[in-house]
Protein backbone atom coordinates (compact mmCIF):
# COMPACT_ATOMS: atom_id res chain seq x y z
CA UNK A 1 0.00 0.00 0.00
CA UNK A 2 1.31 3.38 -1.14
CA UNK A 3 2.35 5.25 1.66
CA UNK A 4 1.06 8.78 1.90
CA UNK A 5 1.29 12.49 2.25
CA UNK A 6 -0.77 14.95 4.23
CA UNK A 7 -0.34 19.00 3.26
CA UNK A 8 0.30 21.02 6.58
CA UNK A 9 -2.47 23.74 4.52
CA UNK A 10 -5.38 21.36 4.17
CA UNK A 11 -5.56 18.05 6.11
CA UNK A 12 -8.14 17.06 3.96
CA UNK A 13 -5.82 16.56 0.92
CA UNK A 14 -3.65 13.83 0.58
CA UNK A 15 -1.21 12.48 -2.04
CA UNK A 16 0.01 9.17 -2.85
CA UNK A 17 3.76 8.36 -2.66
CA UNK A 18 4.41 7.48 -6.66
CA UNK A 19 4.94 9.47 -9.61
CA UNK A 20 2.15 10.97 -10.13
CA UNK A 21 1.34 11.74 -6.30
CA UNK A 22 4.72 13.16 -6.07
CA UNK A 23 4.01 14.88 -9.00
CA UNK A 24 0.56 16.63 -7.49
CA UNK A 25 2.49 17.24 -4.20
CA UNK A 26 5.13 19.51 -6.26
CA UNK A 27 2.89 21.63 -7.72
CA UNK A 28 1.28 22.16 -4.75
CA UNK A 29 4.49 23.17 -2.72
CA UNK A 30 5.43 25.28 -5.71
CA UNK A 31 6.28 28.81 -4.87
CA UNK A 32 3.93 31.47 -7.55
CA UNK A 33 6.91 32.21 -9.07
CA UNK A 34 7.89 28.24 -9.54
CA UNK A 35 3.95 28.37 -11.23
CA UNK A 36 5.19 30.97 -13.22
CA UNK A 37 7.98 28.94 -14.62
CA UNK A 38 5.76 26.25 -15.51
CA UNK A 39 3.49 28.39 -17.38
CA UNK A 40 6.08 29.87 -18.99
CA UNK A 41 7.35 26.52 -20.15
CA UNK A 42 4.19 25.40 -22.06
CA UNK A 43 4.05 29.24 -23.12
CA UNK A 44 0.71 29.61 -21.30
CA UNK A 45 -1.18 32.33 -22.12
CA UNK A 46 -0.80 31.85 -25.81
CA UNK A 47 -3.61 32.43 -28.31
CA UNK A 48 -5.84 29.90 -29.51
CA UNK A 49 -4.30 27.85 -32.34
CA UNK A 50 -7.44 26.07 -33.84
CA UNK A 51 -6.80 27.38 -37.16
CA UNK A 52 -2.77 27.65 -36.66
CA UNK A 53 -1.17 24.87 -39.60
CA UNK A 54 0.54 22.35 -37.50
CA UNK A 55 -1.11 22.68 -34.40
CA UNK A 56 -3.77 19.65 -35.10
CA UNK A 57 -3.80 16.27 -37.12
CA UNK A 58 -6.32 18.47 -39.28
CA UNK A 59 -4.13 21.76 -39.97
CA UNK A 60 -0.72 19.47 -40.27
CA UNK A 61 0.97 18.75 -43.85
CA UNK A 62 0.93 14.95 -44.59
CA UNK A 63 4.38 14.35 -45.03
CA UNK A 64 5.22 16.45 -41.47
CA UNK A 65 1.98 14.45 -39.46
CA UNK A 66 3.73 10.62 -40.24
CA UNK A 67 7.24 11.75 -39.22
CA UNK A 68 6.06 13.20 -35.66
CA UNK A 69 3.95 10.16 -35.27
CA UNK A 70 7.02 8.00 -35.59
CA UNK A 71 8.17 9.86 -32.85
CA UNK A 72 5.31 9.79 -30.25
CA UNK A 73 2.14 8.17 -31.64
CA UNK A 74 0.15 9.55 -28.80
CA UNK A 75 -3.04 11.69 -29.98
CA UNK A 76 -5.04 13.71 -27.21
CA UNK A 77 -8.70 14.23 -28.17
CA UNK A 78 -9.98 17.71 -26.81
CA UNK A 79 -14.14 17.23 -26.45
CA UNK A 80 -15.96 20.30 -25.66
CA UNK A 81 -19.76 21.22 -26.26
CA UNK A 82 -21.76 24.38 -26.89
CA UNK A 83 -23.36 25.70 -23.97
CA UNK A 84 -24.45 28.87 -21.85
CA UNK A 85 -21.70 30.29 -19.88
CA UNK A 86 -23.64 33.08 -18.63
CA UNK A 87 -23.44 36.26 -20.50
CA UNK A 88 -19.52 36.82 -20.24
CA UNK A 89 -18.22 34.14 -22.02
CA UNK A 90 -18.61 32.63 -24.94
CA UNK A 91 -20.82 29.12 -25.41
CA UNK A 92 -17.44 27.65 -26.80
CA UNK A 93 -16.17 27.96 -23.24
CA UNK A 94 -15.66 24.06 -22.81
CA UNK A 95 -13.77 23.38 -25.86
CA UNK A 96 -11.40 26.55 -26.10
CA UNK A 97 -10.74 25.87 -22.31
CA UNK A 98 -9.78 21.80 -23.42
CA UNK A 99 -8.32 22.96 -26.82
CA UNK A 100 -6.18 25.67 -24.98
CA UNK A 101 -4.82 22.99 -22.30
CA UNK A 102 -3.82 20.24 -25.72
CA UNK A 103 -2.58 22.68 -27.02
CA UNK A 104 0.47 23.70 -24.11
CA UNK A 105 1.04 20.16 -24.61
CA UNK A 106 2.07 19.87 -28.06
CA UNK A 107 4.19 23.32 -27.68
CA UNK A 108 6.26 21.80 -24.96
CA UNK A 109 6.28 17.90 -25.96
CA UNK A 110 7.48 20.04 -29.44
CA UNK A 111 10.36 21.56 -27.50
CA UNK A 112 11.62 18.14 -25.95
CA UNK A 113 11.48 17.14 -29.71
CA UNK A 114 8.63 14.60 -30.22
CA UNK A 115 5.20 16.17 -29.90
CA UNK A 116 2.09 15.01 -28.97
CA UNK A 117 -1.26 15.38 -31.87
CA UNK A 118 -4.33 16.75 -31.37
CA UNK A 119 -6.97 15.87 -32.95
CA UNK A 120 -9.06 18.90 -33.65
CA UNK A 121 -12.02 18.02 -30.92
CA UNK A 122 -14.79 15.47 -32.36
CA UNK A 123 -17.38 16.51 -30.09
CA UNK A 124 -17.41 20.83 -29.76
CA UNK A 125 -21.66 20.21 -29.49
CA UNK A 126 -21.85 18.18 -27.05
CA UNK A 127 -24.49 15.76 -25.11
CA UNK A 128 -25.87 16.85 -21.93
CA UNK A 129 -27.46 16.44 -18.62
CA UNK A 130 -31.23 16.42 -18.16
CA UNK A 131 -31.72 19.95 -16.11
CA UNK A 132 -29.48 21.71 -19.09
CA UNK A 133 -33.00 21.15 -20.92
CA UNK A 134 -34.21 24.23 -22.79
CA UNK A 135 -31.31 26.43 -22.30
CA UNK A 136 -30.76 29.58 -24.98
CA UNK A 137 -27.22 28.86 -26.22
CA UNK A 138 -26.95 25.16 -25.54
CA UNK A 139 -26.92 22.30 -28.00
CA UNK A 140 -27.67 19.52 -26.42
CA UNK A 141 -26.70 16.22 -29.05
CA UNK A 142 -28.87 13.51 -28.31
CA UNK A 143 -26.38 10.79 -26.39
CA UNK A 144 -26.22 7.95 -28.94
CA UNK A 145 -24.59 10.16 -31.47
CA UNK A 146 -22.19 11.51 -29.40
CA UNK A 147 -21.22 8.05 -28.57
CA UNK A 148 -21.13 6.94 -32.20
CA UNK A 149 -19.17 10.18 -33.46
CA UNK A 150 -16.53 9.42 -30.37
CA UNK A 151 -16.26 5.90 -31.33
CA UNK A 152 -15.48 5.94 -34.69
CA UNK A 153 -12.82 8.86 -34.47
CA UNK A 154 -11.30 6.59 -32.09
CA UNK A 155 -11.47 3.82 -35.05
CA UNK A 156 -10.58 6.51 -37.79
CA UNK A 157 -7.27 7.87 -35.52
CA UNK A 158 -6.23 3.67 -34.88
CA UNK A 159 -6.22 3.02 -38.18
CA UNK A 160 -4.10 6.11 -39.49
CA UNK A 161 -1.32 4.68 -36.52
CA UNK A 162 -2.54 6.50 -33.22
CA UNK A 163 -3.10 3.79 -30.86
CA UNK A 164 -2.65 5.72 -27.54
CA UNK A 165 -5.41 7.85 -27.04
CA UNK A 166 -6.04 10.09 -24.64
CA UNK A 167 -9.77 11.78 -24.56
CA UNK A 168 -9.81 15.08 -22.90
CA UNK A 169 -13.16 16.27 -21.35
CA UNK A 170 -14.19 19.74 -20.12
CA UNK A 171 -17.62 18.92 -19.83
CA UNK A 172 -20.17 17.58 -18.00
CA UNK A 173 -20.73 14.60 -20.15
CA UNK A 174 -18.43 11.91 -18.56
CA UNK A 175 -20.75 8.72 -18.44
CA UNK A 176 -21.33 8.96 -22.17
CA UNK A 177 -17.32 9.42 -22.90
CA UNK A 178 -16.68 6.48 -21.44
CA UNK A 179 -19.64 4.32 -22.65
CA UNK A 180 -18.46 4.87 -26.08
CA UNK A 181 -14.54 4.15 -25.06
CA UNK A 182 -15.93 0.80 -23.69
CA UNK A 183 -18.55 0.30 -26.57
CA UNK A 184 -15.25 0.96 -28.95
CA UNK A 185 -13.30 -2.16 -27.20
CA UNK A 186 -16.28 -4.63 -26.99
CA UNK A 187 -16.99 -3.45 -30.81
CA UNK A 188 -13.46 -4.21 -32.39
CA UNK A 189 -10.73 -5.26 -29.49
CA UNK A 190 -7.70 -3.19 -30.54
CA UNK A 191 -4.33 -3.23 -28.76
CA UNK A 192 -3.71 0.22 -27.75
CA UNK A 193 -3.34 2.74 -24.53
CA UNK A 194 -7.46 4.53 -24.09
CA UNK A 195 -8.46 6.92 -21.77
CA UNK A 196 -11.38 9.37 -20.70
CA UNK A 197 -9.73 11.97 -18.38
CA UNK A 198 -12.24 14.30 -16.86
CA UNK A 199 -9.23 17.33 -16.66
CA UNK A 200 -10.96 19.24 -13.72
CA UNK A 201 -11.16 16.08 -11.53
CA UNK A 202 -7.83 14.66 -12.94
CA UNK A 203 -6.12 18.10 -10.39
CA UNK A 204 -9.49 18.42 -8.29
CA UNK A 205 -6.97 19.56 -5.19
CA UNK A 206 -5.75 22.97 -6.85
CA UNK A 207 -9.90 24.09 -7.12
CA UNK A 208 -11.46 25.72 -4.45
CA UNK A 209 -10.41 27.24 -1.21
CA UNK A 210 -6.82 25.28 -0.51
CA UNK A 211 -5.30 28.18 1.33
CA UNK A 212 -2.77 29.12 -1.72
CA UNK A 213 -2.03 32.62 -2.52
CA UNK A 214 -4.88 33.33 -5.44
CA UNK A 215 -6.43 30.06 -4.64
CA UNK A 216 -10.21 30.07 -5.38
CA UNK A 217 -12.67 31.46 -2.88
CA UNK A 218 -15.63 29.02 -4.43
CA UNK A 219 -15.80 25.21 -5.38
CA UNK A 220 -15.75 24.59 -8.82
CA UNK A 221 -19.36 24.98 -10.47
CA UNK A 222 -20.56 25.71 -13.79
CA UNK A 223 -19.49 29.27 -15.31
CA UNK A 224 -18.60 30.63 -11.92
CA UNK A 225 -15.15 31.47 -10.12
CA UNK A 226 -13.50 28.51 -11.49
CA UNK A 227 -13.73 28.35 -14.88
CA UNK A 228 -14.64 32.15 -15.55
CA UNK A 229 -10.68 32.08 -14.16
CA UNK A 230 -9.58 29.98 -16.99
CA UNK A 231 -11.04 31.69 -19.45
CA UNK A 232 -9.59 35.14 -18.32
CA UNK A 233 -5.91 33.35 -18.23
CA UNK A 234 -6.39 31.09 -21.44
CA UNK A 235 -8.20 32.81 -24.08
CA UNK A 236 -9.34 36.51 -22.10
CA UNK A 237 -10.42 38.08 -25.46
CA UNK A 238 -13.33 36.07 -25.30
CA UNK A 239 -14.50 36.83 -21.78
CA UNK A 240 -15.97 40.13 -21.18
CA UNK A 241 -16.00 40.77 -17.09
CA UNK A 242 -18.33 43.80 -17.34
CA UNK A 243 -21.60 40.98 -18.21
CA UNK A 244 -20.50 38.37 -15.03
CA UNK A 245 -23.49 37.87 -12.82
CA UNK A 246 -23.94 36.04 -9.60
CA UNK A 247 -26.58 33.12 -8.75
CA UNK A 248 -27.14 31.16 -6.00
CA UNK A 249 -28.10 27.54 -5.74
CA UNK A 250 -31.17 25.99 -5.04
CA UNK A 251 -32.40 22.35 -3.69
CA UNK A 252 -35.09 20.88 -2.29
CA UNK A 253 -32.87 18.54 0.10
CA UNK A 254 -30.04 19.56 2.82
CA UNK A 255 -26.82 19.56 1.41
CA UNK A 256 -24.33 17.03 1.59
CA UNK A 257 -26.01 14.21 -0.50
CA UNK A 258 -24.68 15.53 -3.95
CA UNK A 259 -20.78 16.48 -4.99
CA UNK A 260 -20.03 19.56 -7.41
CA UNK A 261 -17.84 19.19 -10.08
CA UNK A 262 -14.54 18.08 -9.21
CA UNK A 263 -16.01 16.09 -6.32
CA UNK A 264 -13.89 17.94 -3.82
CA UNK A 265 -16.22 16.89 -0.90
CA UNK A 266 -16.53 13.12 -1.11
CA UNK A 267 -20.14 13.26 -0.90
CA UNK A 268 -22.41 9.78 -1.67
CA UNK A 269 -23.52 11.17 -5.08
CA UNK A 270 -21.49 12.62 -7.71
CA UNK A 271 -23.32 15.38 -9.20
CA UNK A 272 -24.72 13.30 -12.30
CA UNK A 273 -26.31 10.57 -10.25
CA UNK A 274 -29.54 11.89 -9.51
CA UNK A 275 -32.32 14.41 -10.83
CA UNK A 276 -35.36 16.11 -9.10
CA UNK A 277 -33.66 17.32 -6.05
CA UNK A 278 -32.99 21.02 -7.78
CA UNK A 279 -34.57 22.70 -9.73
CA UNK A 280 -33.28 22.81 -13.81
CA UNK A 281 -30.98 25.47 -14.70
CA UNK A 282 -33.18 27.60 -16.84
CA UNK A 283 -35.35 28.20 -14.04
CA UNK A 284 -32.86 28.47 -11.09
CA UNK A 285 -30.28 30.10 -12.76
CA UNK A 286 -31.40 31.61 -16.32
CA UNK A 287 -28.32 33.55 -16.60
CA UNK A 288 -26.60 29.81 -17.05
CA UNK A 289 -24.00 31.03 -14.16
CA UNK A 290 -24.08 28.42 -11.31
CA UNK A 291 -22.68 30.23 -8.57
CA UNK A 292 -20.09 33.29 -8.43
CA UNK A 293 -18.51 34.26 -11.82
CA UNK A 294 -17.81 37.84 -10.57
CA UNK A 295 -15.01 36.45 -8.18
CA UNK A 296 -13.19 35.33 -11.65
CA UNK A 297 -9.30 36.22 -11.63
CA UNK A 298 -6.71 34.90 -14.02
CA UNK A 299 -4.43 34.10 -11.30
CA UNK A 300 -6.85 32.16 -9.55
CA UNK A 301 -6.43 29.04 -12.81
CA UNK A 302 -2.52 29.29 -12.83
CA UNK A 303 -1.99 26.46 -9.94
CA UNK A 304 -4.83 24.40 -11.57
CA UNK A 305 -3.79 24.85 -15.21
CA UNK A 306 0.10 24.14 -14.50
CA UNK A 307 -1.26 21.15 -12.75
CA UNK A 308 -3.05 19.79 -15.62
CA UNK A 309 -0.49 20.41 -18.17
CA UNK A 310 2.40 18.49 -16.00
CA UNK A 311 -0.09 15.31 -15.27
CA UNK A 312 -0.80 15.51 -19.36
CA UNK A 313 2.85 15.56 -20.06
CA UNK A 314 3.78 12.36 -17.17
CA UNK A 315 1.16 10.57 -18.58
CA UNK A 316 2.26 10.90 -22.18
CA UNK A 317 5.71 9.93 -20.76
CA UNK A 318 4.95 6.75 -19.16
CA UNK A 319 2.84 5.45 -22.04
CA UNK A 320 6.09 5.83 -24.24
CA UNK A 321 8.32 4.43 -21.97
CA UNK A 322 5.92 1.11 -21.48
CA UNK A 323 5.14 1.27 -25.58
CA UNK A 324 7.33 2.95 -27.42
CA UNK A 325 6.05 4.67 -30.99
CA UNK A 326 4.73 1.61 -33.49
CA UNK A 327 4.16 -0.96 -30.12
CA UNK A 328 0.70 -1.32 -28.38
CA UNK A 329 0.06 -3.97 -25.36
CA UNK A 330 0.28 -7.74 -26.41
CA UNK A 331 -2.71 -8.37 -28.61
CA UNK A 332 -3.57 -11.43 -26.90
CA UNK A 333 -3.34 -10.37 -23.34
CA UNK A 334 -5.71 -7.10 -23.90
CA UNK A 335 -7.78 -8.43 -26.91
CA UNK A 336 -9.81 -11.91 -27.28
CA UNK A 337 -7.82 -11.62 -30.63
CA UNK A 338 -4.77 -13.40 -32.21
CA UNK A 339 -1.25 -12.10 -32.65
CA UNK A 340 -1.40 -13.45 -36.20
CA UNK A 341 -4.68 -11.99 -36.83
CA UNK A 342 -3.85 -8.42 -36.02
CA UNK A 343 -0.10 -8.22 -37.61
CA UNK A 344 -1.24 -6.77 -41.09
CA UNK A 345 -3.33 -4.10 -38.91
CA UNK A 346 -0.62 -3.13 -36.63
CA UNK A 347 1.89 -2.92 -39.55
CA UNK A 348 2.69 1.10 -40.44
CA UNK A 349 -0.27 3.02 -42.12
CA UNK A 350 0.46 2.51 -46.20
CA UNK A 351 3.80 0.26 -45.81
CA UNK A 352 4.21 -2.72 -47.46
CA UNK A 353 1.72 -5.67 -46.29
CA UNK A 354 -0.68 -3.11 -44.06
CA UNK A 355 -4.61 -3.90 -43.98
CA UNK A 356 -6.73 -1.15 -42.75
CA UNK A 357 -8.95 -1.69 -39.69
CA UNK A 358 -12.05 -1.75 -41.31
CA UNK A 359 -11.33 -5.07 -42.98
CA UNK A 360 -10.93 -6.43 -39.97
CA UNK A 361 -14.24 -8.85 -38.59
CA UNK A 362 -15.50 -7.55 -35.73
CA UNK A 363 -15.75 -10.06 -32.62
CA UNK A 364 -17.92 -7.60 -30.43
CA UNK A 365 -21.46 -7.32 -29.05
Amino acid sequence: MSRMWITTENPAIIFEDNEVGRLKKEIWDASEEDIERILKEYDVPSPVELAKPGSYIQTTVRAQLVEERKKNDVVLIPVGSTERHGLHMSSGMDTLAVCTIAEAVRRYTKKQGRPVALAWPPINYGSHPYHHIGMAGTVNIPQDVTKELLVNVMLGLWNDGYRKQIIINNHGQLWVLESALHEFMYRYQLPGIFQVLDWHRAVREFFGPIGKPHSMETEFIHAAEAETSIALLMFPDMVDMEYARDTETKGYLPTGHFDTSVEPFRRPHRWSEGEGHAPIEIVAQPVGVVGKATLGDPNKAKRPIAAILKYLTLTIEQILEAFPPGTVPPVEEVTLRTEKEMEPFLKEPESPGWKPVYALPKIGF
